[in-house]
Protein backbone atom coordinates (compact mmCIF):
# COMPACT_ATOMS: atom_id res chain seq x y z
CA UNK A 1 0.00 0.00 0.00
CA UNK A 2 3.16 2.62 0.80
CA UNK A 3 3.33 2.57 -2.99
CA UNK A 4 0.19 2.75 -4.31
CA UNK A 5 0.33 5.85 -6.12
CA UNK A 6 3.22 5.08 -7.83
CA UNK A 7 2.03 1.72 -9.18
CA UNK A 8 -1.75 3.72 -10.28
CA UNK A 9 0.48 5.78 -11.98
CA UNK A 10 2.46 3.91 -13.94
CA UNK A 11 -0.75 1.67 -14.36
CA UNK A 12 -2.13 4.81 -16.46
CA UNK A 13 0.43 5.75 -17.77
CA UNK A 14 -0.66 5.03 -21.30
CA UNK A 15 -4.63 5.58 -20.70
CA UNK A 16 -5.54 4.06 -23.65
CA UNK A 17 -3.64 1.17 -23.93
CA UNK A 18 -4.62 0.37 -20.37
CA UNK A 19 -8.11 0.88 -20.84
CA UNK A 20 -8.33 -1.42 -23.95
CA UNK A 21 -6.51 -3.82 -22.02
CA UNK A 22 -8.74 -4.06 -19.24
CA UNK A 23 -12.13 -4.18 -21.80
CA UNK A 24 -10.23 -7.38 -22.85
CA UNK A 25 -9.79 -8.62 -19.00
CA UNK A 26 -13.53 -7.22 -18.22
CA UNK A 27 -14.89 -9.19 -21.58
CA UNK A 28 -12.60 -12.42 -20.08
CA UNK A 29 -14.04 -12.49 -16.55
CA UNK A 30 -17.41 -12.08 -17.86
CA UNK A 31 -17.54 -14.80 -19.78
CA UNK A 32 -16.07 -16.88 -16.89
CA UNK A 33 -18.78 -16.01 -14.64
CA UNK A 34 -21.70 -17.00 -17.20
CA UNK A 35 -19.57 -19.97 -17.98
CA UNK A 36 -19.03 -21.29 -14.42
CA UNK A 37 -22.72 -20.04 -13.48
CA UNK A 38 -23.88 -22.71 -16.77
CA UNK A 39 -21.16 -25.21 -15.10
CA UNK A 40 -22.66 -24.83 -11.61
CA UNK A 41 -25.99 -25.38 -12.32
CA UNK A 42 -25.35 -28.78 -14.09
CA UNK A 43 -23.36 -30.26 -11.74
CA UNK A 44 -26.21 -29.18 -9.05
CA UNK A 45 -28.75 -30.59 -10.94
CA UNK A 46 -27.94 -34.01 -9.84
CA UNK A 47 -28.46 -33.68 -6.42
CA UNK A 48 -31.31 -34.40 -4.19
CA UNK A 49 -34.38 -33.91 -5.53
CA UNK A 50 -36.16 -32.78 -1.91
CA UNK A 51 -37.57 -29.53 -2.25
CA UNK A 52 -39.26 -29.78 -5.93
CA UNK A 53 -42.91 -30.06 -6.40
CA UNK A 54 -42.67 -32.18 -9.60
CA UNK A 55 -40.47 -34.85 -10.67
CA UNK A 56 -39.91 -36.44 -14.31
CA UNK A 57 -39.01 -39.92 -14.71
CA UNK A 58 -37.74 -41.39 -17.70
CA UNK A 59 -35.72 -43.83 -19.18
CA UNK A 60 -32.49 -45.15 -17.18
CA UNK A 61 -30.09 -45.71 -20.25
CA UNK A 62 -31.24 -42.67 -22.82
CA UNK A 63 -33.73 -40.00 -23.10
CA UNK A 64 -35.09 -41.32 -26.91
CA UNK A 65 -35.70 -44.67 -25.22
CA UNK A 66 -39.53 -44.47 -24.46
CA UNK A 67 -41.49 -46.49 -21.32
CA UNK A 68 -44.38 -48.84 -21.04
CA UNK A 69 -47.86 -46.58 -20.76
CA UNK A 70 -48.24 -49.61 -17.83
CA UNK A 71 -46.09 -47.53 -15.08
CA UNK A 72 -48.32 -44.84 -14.82
CA UNK A 73 -50.91 -46.69 -12.31
CA UNK A 74 -47.88 -48.55 -10.50
CA UNK A 75 -46.53 -44.52 -10.15
CA UNK A 76 -49.84 -43.64 -8.75
CA UNK A 77 -49.84 -46.06 -6.02
CA UNK A 78 -46.33 -44.91 -4.73
CA UNK A 79 -46.77 -43.66 -1.00
CA UNK A 80 -46.36 -39.57 -1.96
CA UNK A 81 -47.57 -39.75 -5.10
CA UNK A 82 -50.42 -36.75 -5.51
CA UNK A 83 -50.61 -37.03 -9.49
CA UNK A 84 -49.20 -38.24 -12.44
CA UNK A 85 -48.89 -37.81 -15.74
CA UNK A 86 -47.28 -38.61 -19.44
CA UNK A 87 -45.80 -37.15 -22.49
CA UNK A 88 -44.23 -37.51 -25.39
CA UNK A 89 -41.78 -35.37 -27.73
CA UNK A 90 -43.45 -35.06 -31.07
CA UNK A 91 -41.07 -32.79 -32.61
CA UNK A 92 -43.42 -30.50 -35.39
CA UNK A 93 -42.31 -28.01 -38.20
CA UNK A 94 -44.75 -25.30 -39.47
CA UNK A 95 -44.80 -24.74 -43.21
CA UNK A 96 -40.94 -24.66 -42.79
CA UNK A 97 -38.85 -27.88 -41.65
CA UNK A 98 -37.16 -23.99 -40.01
CA UNK A 99 -39.90 -23.32 -38.42
CA UNK A 100 -39.32 -25.64 -35.96
CA UNK A 101 -42.30 -25.95 -33.09
CA UNK A 102 -41.83 -27.31 -29.41
CA UNK A 103 -44.56 -30.26 -29.49
CA UNK A 104 -45.62 -32.84 -26.76
CA UNK A 105 -48.22 -35.56 -26.76
CA UNK A 106 -49.39 -35.19 -23.80
CA UNK A 107 -52.60 -36.59 -21.53
CA UNK A 108 -55.61 -34.54 -20.76
CA UNK A 109 -54.87 -34.18 -17.07
CA UNK A 110 -51.15 -32.74 -18.14
CA UNK A 111 -52.22 -29.68 -17.75
CA UNK A 112 -53.14 -30.04 -14.50
CA UNK A 113 -49.57 -30.94 -12.90
CA UNK A 114 -48.75 -27.09 -14.41
CA UNK A 115 -50.38 -24.55 -12.54
CA UNK A 116 -48.32 -22.05 -14.55
CA UNK A 117 -50.53 -22.74 -17.39
CA UNK A 118 -53.39 -20.68 -17.83
CA UNK A 119 -56.48 -22.06 -20.30
CA UNK A 120 -59.96 -21.05 -19.84
CA UNK A 121 -62.19 -23.38 -18.59
CA UNK A 122 -64.42 -23.66 -22.26
CA UNK A 123 -60.96 -24.03 -24.29
CA UNK A 124 -59.49 -26.77 -21.93
CA UNK A 125 -63.28 -28.60 -21.90
CA UNK A 126 -63.19 -28.06 -26.09
CA UNK A 127 -59.48 -29.80 -25.61
CA UNK A 128 -60.58 -32.78 -23.93
CA UNK A 129 -63.43 -33.83 -26.35
CA UNK A 130 -61.74 -32.52 -29.78
CA UNK A 131 -59.25 -35.79 -31.06
CA UNK A 132 -57.25 -33.65 -33.03
CA UNK A 133 -57.39 -30.76 -31.20
CA UNK A 134 -54.61 -28.66 -29.77
CA UNK A 135 -53.44 -26.15 -27.40
CA UNK A 136 -51.27 -23.64 -28.32
CA UNK A 137 -49.13 -20.98 -26.29
CA UNK A 138 -49.35 -17.44 -26.77
CA UNK A 139 -46.01 -16.12 -28.03
CA UNK A 140 -46.32 -19.39 -30.66
CA UNK A 141 -49.84 -18.25 -31.51
CA UNK A 142 -48.09 -14.67 -32.42
CA UNK A 143 -45.59 -16.18 -34.18
CA UNK A 144 -47.30 -17.85 -36.82
CA UNK A 145 -51.00 -15.87 -36.40
CA UNK A 146 -52.73 -18.59 -35.23
CA UNK A 147 -56.11 -18.47 -34.00
CA UNK A 148 -58.85 -20.78 -32.08
CA UNK A 149 -60.43 -22.66 -35.07
CA UNK A 150 -57.64 -22.70 -37.14
CA UNK A 151 -56.45 -26.17 -38.76
CA UNK A 152 -52.93 -26.10 -39.10
CA UNK A 153 -50.72 -28.50 -41.05
CA UNK A 154 -47.24 -29.77 -38.61
CA UNK A 155 -44.78 -31.71 -40.48
CA UNK A 156 -43.01 -34.09 -37.61
CA UNK A 157 -39.71 -34.26 -38.18
CA UNK A 158 -39.27 -38.11 -36.63
CA UNK A 159 -43.21 -39.56 -36.81
CA UNK A 160 -45.29 -40.72 -39.68
CA UNK A 161 -48.68 -41.38 -39.86
CA UNK A 162 -50.09 -44.92 -40.23
CA UNK A 163 -49.75 -43.96 -44.48
CA UNK A 164 -46.45 -43.46 -44.23
CA UNK A 165 -46.34 -39.14 -44.20
CA UNK A 166 -45.36 -36.95 -41.87
CA UNK A 167 -47.84 -34.58 -42.60
CA UNK A 168 -50.42 -34.61 -39.44
CA UNK A 169 -53.16 -32.02 -39.44
CA UNK A 170 -54.27 -30.76 -36.17
CA UNK A 171 -57.40 -28.15 -34.82
CA UNK A 172 -56.50 -25.36 -32.57
CA UNK A 173 -59.07 -24.99 -29.90
CA UNK A 174 -56.72 -23.00 -27.19
CA UNK A 175 -54.40 -20.80 -26.03
CA UNK A 176 -52.05 -21.45 -23.47
CA UNK A 177 -50.89 -18.38 -21.71
CA UNK A 178 -48.10 -18.04 -18.67
CA UNK A 179 -49.30 -17.44 -15.65
CA UNK A 180 -45.85 -15.83 -14.87
CA UNK A 181 -43.55 -14.39 -18.31
CA UNK A 182 -40.40 -15.00 -16.36
CA UNK A 183 -40.42 -18.30 -14.71
CA UNK A 184 -43.36 -20.10 -16.75
CA UNK A 185 -42.65 -18.47 -20.61
CA UNK A 186 -41.24 -21.78 -21.79
CA UNK A 187 -45.30 -22.68 -22.45
CA UNK A 188 -46.01 -19.82 -24.70
CA UNK A 189 -44.13 -21.41 -26.94
CA UNK A 190 -45.17 -24.62 -27.02
CA UNK A 191 -47.86 -27.00 -28.64
CA UNK A 192 -49.65 -29.44 -26.67
CA UNK A 193 -51.61 -32.43 -28.69
CA UNK A 194 -53.88 -35.48 -27.70
CA UNK A 195 -51.22 -38.55 -26.56
CA UNK A 196 -54.26 -40.74 -27.54
CA UNK A 197 -54.30 -39.53 -30.62
CA UNK A 198 -50.66 -39.48 -31.42
CA UNK A 199 -50.46 -43.32 -30.50
CA UNK A 200 -52.99 -44.14 -32.40
CA UNK A 201 -52.03 -42.64 -35.67
CA UNK A 202 -47.93 -43.44 -35.71
CA UNK A 203 -47.33 -47.20 -36.05
CA UNK A 204 -44.01 -46.12 -34.33
CA UNK A 205 -45.41 -45.55 -30.55
CA UNK A 206 -47.53 -49.09 -29.30
CA UNK A 207 -48.31 -47.79 -25.63
CA UNK A 208 -45.11 -46.29 -25.13
CA UNK A 209 -44.16 -43.09 -23.42
CA UNK A 210 -41.62 -40.61 -23.26
CA UNK A 211 -41.81 -39.85 -19.76
CA UNK A 212 -43.98 -39.38 -16.76
CA UNK A 213 -44.47 -36.15 -14.56
CA UNK A 214 -45.33 -36.41 -11.29
CA UNK A 215 -46.58 -33.93 -8.35
CA UNK A 216 -45.43 -34.96 -4.74
CA UNK A 217 -47.57 -34.40 -1.74
CA UNK A 218 -44.81 -33.19 0.28
CA UNK A 219 -41.57 -31.63 -1.32
CA UNK A 220 -39.43 -32.68 1.57
CA UNK A 221 -40.30 -36.26 0.96
CA UNK A 222 -39.19 -35.38 -3.01
CA UNK A 223 -35.70 -37.56 -2.88
CA UNK A 224 -37.78 -40.57 -1.22
CA UNK A 225 -40.72 -40.51 -4.01
CA UNK A 226 -38.08 -40.49 -6.53
CA UNK A 227 -36.22 -43.65 -5.60
CA UNK A 228 -39.72 -45.40 -4.95
CA UNK A 229 -40.58 -45.01 -8.12
CA UNK A 230 -37.42 -46.03 -9.71
CA UNK A 231 -37.50 -49.27 -7.37
CA UNK A 232 -40.69 -50.11 -9.98
CA UNK A 233 -38.59 -50.93 -12.78
CA UNK A 234 -35.22 -52.35 -11.10
CA UNK A 235 -33.36 -55.06 -12.95
CA UNK A 236 -35.74 -54.60 -16.37
CA UNK A 237 -35.95 -53.90 -19.48
CA UNK A 238 -37.00 -50.30 -18.41
CA UNK A 239 -35.40 -48.83 -15.74
CA UNK A 240 -36.06 -45.29 -14.90
CA UNK A 241 -34.27 -42.24 -13.79
CA UNK A 242 -36.59 -39.71 -11.38
CA UNK A 243 -35.32 -36.70 -10.91
CA UNK A 244 -36.12 -32.96 -10.74
CA UNK A 245 -36.89 -31.22 -14.46
CA UNK A 246 -34.00 -29.40 -14.15
CA UNK A 247 -32.15 -32.15 -13.44
CA UNK A 248 -33.54 -34.17 -15.72
CA UNK A 249 -32.99 -31.28 -18.45
CA UNK A 250 -29.63 -30.82 -17.75
CA UNK A 251 -28.98 -34.62 -18.36
CA UNK A 252 -30.43 -34.38 -21.46
CA UNK A 253 -28.25 -32.14 -22.64
CA UNK A 254 -24.99 -33.69 -21.19
CA UNK A 255 -25.93 -37.01 -23.45
CA UNK A 256 -25.49 -34.28 -26.75
CA UNK A 257 -22.57 -33.21 -25.63
CA UNK A 258 -19.85 -32.96 -22.69
CA UNK A 259 -20.90 -29.75 -21.07
CA UNK A 260 -17.81 -29.70 -18.41
CA UNK A 261 -15.51 -30.30 -21.80
CA UNK A 262 -17.07 -27.52 -23.67
CA UNK A 263 -17.04 -24.73 -20.66
CA UNK A 264 -13.28 -26.01 -19.91
CA UNK A 265 -12.00 -24.97 -23.64
CA UNK A 266 -13.63 -22.13 -24.04
CA UNK A 267 -12.32 -20.76 -20.97
CA UNK A 268 -9.02 -21.89 -21.93
CA UNK A 269 -8.86 -20.31 -25.34
CA UNK A 270 -10.21 -16.79 -23.70
CA UNK A 271 -7.56 -16.81 -20.79
CA UNK A 272 -4.30 -18.19 -23.23
CA UNK A 273 -5.68 -15.28 -25.26
CA UNK A 274 -5.52 -13.11 -22.11
CA UNK A 275 -2.22 -14.16 -21.47
CA UNK A 276 -0.63 -12.83 -24.72
CA UNK A 277 -3.05 -9.78 -24.70
CA UNK A 278 -2.14 -8.65 -21.14
CA UNK A 279 1.64 -10.08 -21.39
CA UNK A 280 2.63 -7.86 -24.18
CA UNK A 281 0.69 -4.77 -22.29
CA UNK A 282 3.25 -5.32 -19.48
CA UNK A 283 6.11 -6.14 -21.84
CA UNK A 284 5.38 -2.80 -23.41
CA UNK A 285 4.82 -0.50 -20.52
CA UNK A 286 8.39 -1.94 -18.56
CA UNK A 287 10.23 -1.18 -22.01
CA UNK A 288 8.87 2.78 -21.70
CA UNK A 289 9.91 2.95 -18.58
CA UNK A 290 13.44 1.75 -18.47
CA UNK A 291 14.81 5.28 -17.72
CA UNK A 292 12.54 6.05 -15.12
CA UNK A 293 12.96 2.75 -12.92
CA UNK A 294 16.62 3.31 -13.28
CA UNK A 295 16.15 6.36 -11.57
CA UNK A 296 13.81 4.63 -8.49
CA UNK A 297 17.08 2.32 -8.16
CA UNK A 298 19.28 5.27 -8.51
CA UNK A 299 16.94 6.76 -5.69
CA UNK A 300 17.16 4.05 -3.47
CA UNK A 301 14.86 1.27 -4.57
CA UNK A 302 16.36 -1.93 -3.84
CA UNK A 303 16.26 -4.57 -7.04
CA UNK A 304 13.40 -6.79 -4.97
CA UNK A 305 11.62 -3.26 -4.59
CA UNK A 306 11.27 -2.53 -8.12
CA UNK A 307 10.37 -6.39 -8.77
CA UNK A 308 7.35 -6.41 -6.50
CA UNK A 309 6.48 -3.19 -7.79
CA UNK A 310 6.03 -4.91 -11.71
CA UNK A 311 4.47 -7.62 -10.22
CA UNK A 312 1.87 -5.54 -7.68
CA UNK A 313 1.39 -3.59 -11.36
CA UNK A 314 0.64 -6.34 -13.17
CA UNK A 315 -1.94 -8.19 -10.36
CA UNK A 316 -3.54 -4.87 -10.25
CA UNK A 317 -4.21 -4.65 -13.88
CA UNK A 318 -5.70 -8.35 -13.65
CA UNK A 319 -7.60 -7.61 -10.38
CA UNK A 320 -9.60 -4.19 -12.04
CA UNK A 321 -10.66 -5.64 -14.76
CA UNK A 322 -11.73 -9.19 -13.51
CA UNK A 323 -13.76 -7.63 -10.48
CA UNK A 324 -15.75 -5.47 -12.57
CA UNK A 325 -15.95 -8.86 -15.51
CA UNK A 326 -17.26 -10.61 -12.46
CA UNK A 327 -19.09 -7.92 -10.38
CA UNK A 328 -21.04 -7.20 -14.40
CA UNK A 329 -21.87 -11.26 -14.33
CA UNK A 330 -23.17 -10.92 -11.01
CA UNK A 331 -25.75 -8.53 -12.13
CA UNK A 332 -26.49 -10.52 -15.80
CA UNK A 333 -27.00 -13.63 -15.00
CA UNK A 334 -30.29 -12.92 -12.75
CA UNK A 335 -31.68 -11.08 -15.66
CA UNK A 336 -30.72 -14.02 -18.18
CA UNK A 337 -32.21 -16.29 -15.74
CA UNK A 338 -35.63 -14.24 -15.66
CA UNK A 339 -35.86 -13.26 -19.81
CA UNK A 340 -35.27 -17.39 -20.41
CA UNK A 341 -39.21 -17.79 -19.69
CA UNK A 342 -37.96 -20.15 -16.78
CA UNK A 343 -35.72 -22.25 -19.57
CA UNK A 344 -32.47 -21.01 -17.78
CA UNK A 345 -32.18 -21.24 -13.62
CA UNK A 346 -28.39 -20.19 -13.76
CA UNK A 347 -27.15 -19.89 -9.85
CA UNK A 348 -25.63 -16.45 -8.96
CA UNK A 349 -21.88 -16.06 -9.38
CA UNK A 350 -21.30 -17.90 -5.24
CA UNK A 351 -18.60 -17.52 -2.85
CA UNK A 352 -16.71 -20.13 -4.48
CA UNK A 353 -16.85 -18.59 -8.23
CA UNK A 354 -15.06 -15.37 -6.38
CA UNK A 355 -12.32 -17.12 -5.08
CA UNK A 356 -11.93 -18.82 -8.20
CA UNK A 357 -12.09 -15.91 -10.44
CA UNK A 358 -9.81 -14.25 -7.82
CA UNK A 359 -6.93 -16.60 -7.55
CA UNK A 360 -6.83 -16.76 -11.50
CA UNK A 361 -6.74 -13.34 -11.46
CA UNK A 362 -3.62 -13.20 -9.20
CA UNK A 363 -2.07 -16.42 -11.08
CA UNK A 364 -2.43 -14.72 -14.69
CA UNK A 365 -1.51 -11.54 -13.18
CA UNK A 366 1.83 -13.01 -11.88
CA UNK A 367 2.65 -14.69 -14.58
CA UNK A 368 2.02 -12.22 -17.42
CA UNK A 369 4.52 -9.69 -15.16
CA UNK A 370 7.13 -12.10 -13.97
CA UNK A 371 9.26 -12.02 -17.49
CA UNK A 372 8.91 -7.83 -17.55
CA UNK A 373 9.67 -7.47 -13.30
CA UNK A 374 12.79 -9.69 -13.83
CA UNK A 375 13.85 -7.52 -16.69
CA UNK A 376 13.21 -4.63 -14.17
CA UNK A 377 14.90 -6.09 -11.40
CA UNK A 378 18.21 -6.98 -13.24
CA UNK A 379 18.52 -3.30 -14.82
CA UNK A 380 21.95 -1.77 -15.13
CA UNK A 381 21.58 1.38 -14.14
CA UNK A 382 24.07 3.06 -16.23
CA UNK A 383 23.13 1.10 -19.26
CA UNK A 384 19.16 2.09 -18.82
CA UNK A 385 20.18 6.00 -18.03
CA UNK A 386 22.52 5.75 -21.50
CA UNK A 387 19.41 3.96 -23.35
CA UNK A 388 21.13 1.03 -23.88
Amino acid sequence: MKYLHLIWAALFRRKTRTILTLVSIIAAFLLFGMLDAVRTSFNQAGQSANGAERLQTGSKLSFIQTLPQSLEAQIAQVPGVKMVTYANWFGGAYQDPHNQVFSFAVEPNYIDLYPEIDVSPAERKTFDDTRTGVLVGETLAKRFNWKVGDKIPMQSTIFPNRQGSKNWTFDIVGIMHAKDKKTGGFFDQMLLLHWKYFDETTPFNRGQVGWYVTRVTDVNQADRVAKAIDALSANSDHETRTQTEQAATANWMKQLADIGLIVGSIMGAVFFTLLLLSGNTMMQAVRERTSELAVLKTLGFSNHAVLAIVLAESVLLLLLGGVIGLGIASLIIPAVSAGSGGMLNLPIVGASSWILGVVLMIAIGLLVGALPAIRAMRLNIVDALAGR
